[in-house]
């Protein structure tokens, strides 16, 4: 049974930066498309973030050019590289496999952006 374990969370004003982990406990990403997701305060969770085992990766446009996805393999670790923060990032972060029928959510990580 996959675990994922997302951390790195934390509080920053805006402009600030973070870089998110994501591991994998009990298991592999294997070959499997990943994620990064995001549950602002009161709305849904979403994709924000992809990469494929192959590393070409996608965005949503409110993240381009800020937030870089990557992975290591060798780690089974999952990264976001979140720079130039808003206050509109500010949200629970979760990782997970495209293919949402694989493993149950983690607990997130918190992200806040205050001035």
């Amino acid at each position: 049974q996959v675990r994922l374990v997302e951390s790195g969370g934390g509080s920053v004003h805006p402009g600030g930066t973070l870089t998110l982990s994501c591991t994998a406990s009990g298991g592999k990403f294997g070959y499997n498309a990943m994620g990064w997701y995001r549950q602002p305060p009161g709305k849904t969770r979403d994709l924000i973030a992809s990469i494929t085992y192959g590393g070409t990766t996608t965005y949503v446009d409110s993240v381009k050019g800020r937030f870089t996805i990557s992975t290591d393999h060798a780690k089974n670790t999952m990264y976001l590289q979140m720079n130039n923060l808003k206050l509109d990032d500010t949200a629970v972060y979760y990782c997970n496999a495209l293919d949402l029928t694989l493993w149950s959510w983690g607990q997130g990580t918190q992200v806040t952006v205050s001035s």
